[in-house]
């Protein structure tokens, strides 16, 4: 394709400085030269047609004239410079009009293939005035984006051409994961685990940190009465202990092949992220350090421990552009390079996939080391596919032998997940929904418990 038909193709497709006819333009063309056919049938001459031809359409350019300049219209974009996976958010765009002559436009955003906007978006913009549009936009692939045009259509006052504008307007937008669970437990972690059933408990020991002093209740232990302060205010008072602060939470994310599975909203490693940034907001809300390790078959991330909120940030800004690789995920690797940087006593939460870790008898030999200093615990997403076919009624041989191997997968499942656990290597299966509800709910129930 040769320069000035790419150029050509740019300006139908919306994508290139230039003049075209309107619809209206052609229409009235075709009708003009149909009355010319018509008039070459009764004599009128060859040359005669050409000289109206041209009459039409220099007298079609004179329309240009009474349609504003280049110059004389702009188009700017206000977008978010941060925008989370699957939300929809608000691009703004102003246009303003400095002639005198009132325009029909078309505006296009020249937004990623990835992004999913409603456009063009038309209008009717008098003279000398300003207009504001908006329209939503949903990212559902994360990573960094870059806007650079704006591609601006306007008609002539008779309607007979457009003018077609591109506008330069630079805009570097960051798709960071959906942190829609995140803020639910920033804004209560208690009210985020009881609408899953799950309470977040005191100590029920006297272990841990001291919390307070308030008034006994029925059912509190005697063992934790203040003489003291009973003596002093003359009402039974207790001390409330609540677990120790300052522990060491590894998270370790699978980039591997398998995480790249299609699940109803993303894919496995998507809703691995969700909950990891999850579970490391409730961890330092709670003044944990949080360390993460992301790999595959080599390390791809790694952010030292550290506690703070402002740690989250940290941890969101290298972990946001994560991809999954065409590669096997190496355990026995990623879990030799933790014994070596992790020194301190710490629960690794590892976010993979369970089926693919069981066959991995490599990771074994190192997790039994690791076991020795820390705690280990390894979430993955329920296969709904697998579940759905075991449930399933065998109601012919087709359905019969699907069950039939499904529910020996599941059993094979079970069997090296036992072996497993039985060297204190604990395993949990959730729901794509449920992942970060589970992942929390399993850290502070250790936590409760002082296992770390």
């Amino acid at each position: 394709m040769t320069k000035s038909s790419r150029s050509l193709l740019g300006r139908l497709l919306f994508q290139d400085k230039g003049i075209l006819p309107t619809g209206r333009l052609l229409i009235g063309y075709l009708c003009y030269s149909g009355l010319l056919l018509v008039g070459s049938l009764f004599g009128l001459s060859w040359m005669w047609i050409m000289i109206l031809n041209g009459l039409f359409i220099g007298l079609s350019l004179i329309d240009l004239t009474f349609s504003p300049s280049n110059k004389e219209v702009g188009v700017k974009r206000s977008i978010p410079d941060q925008m989370e996976r699957g939300l929809e958010y608000k691009v703004d765009l102003t246009i303003n009009n400095t002639s005198h002559r009132e325009l029909t436009y078309r505006l296009l955003d020249g937004t990623p293939q990835s992004f999913q906007a409603s456009l063009p978006l038309n209008g009717t913009l008098a003279g000398h005035s300003s207009r504001n549009h908006s329209y939503g936009v949903v990212t559902p692939v994360r990573g960094d984006y870059v806007l650079t045009r704006l591609y601006f259509r306007y008609r002539s006052s008779l309607g007979l051409w457009e003018k077609q504008e591109t506008v330069k307007s630079q805009d570097h937008v960051k798709v960071i994961p959906d942190l829609t669970e995140t803020r639910r437990v920033l804004e209560d972690a208690q009210r985020f685990l009881l609408y899953e059933g799950v309470k977040i408990r005191k100590q029920q020991s006297g272990a841990g940190e001291f919390s307070k002093i308030r008034n006994y209740v029925v059912g509190d232990d005697p063992r934790k009465i203040n003489w003291r302060q009973t003596a002093k205010l003359r009402e039974v008072m207790t001390n409330e202990y609540e677990p120790e602060h300052g522990k060491y939470i590894t998270i370790l994310i699978d980039c591997g092949r398998m995480m790249g599975a299609e699940l109803k909203k993303g894919n496995r490693l998507e809703k691995s992220l969700e909950a990891a940034m999850t579970v490391a907001a409730a961890a330092l809300q709670n003044g944990d350090y949080v360390s993460v390790l992301a790999f595959s078959k080599n390390v791809k991330a790694y952010i030292p421990p550290a506690k703070g909120m402002a740690h989250l940030q940290t941890i969101l800004h290298r972990i946001y552009n994560l991809e999954v690789d065409a590669a096997e995920s190496n355990y026995a690797a990623v879990l030799h390079y933790v014994q070596t940087v992790q020194k301190k006593r710490s629960l690794l939460l590892l976010f993979s996939d369970i089926h693919t870790f069981l066959h991995e008898d490599n990771a074994l030999y190192y997790l039994q080391r690791l076991r020795r200093q820390h705690l280990f615990l390894m979430i993955g997403i329920e296969d709904e596919l697998l579940m759905k076919q075991i449930k399933d009624e065998p109601v012919d041989d087709i359905k019969a032998m699907m069950k039939s191997m499904a529910q020996k997968q599941m059993l094979v499942k079970k069997r090296e997940k036992a072996k497993w656990e039985k060297q204190g290597l604990l395993m949990v299966e959730a729901r794509e929904e449920k992942l970060a509800t589970t992942a929390v709910s399993h850290y502070i129930d250790m936590m409760n418990r002082g296992l770390v």
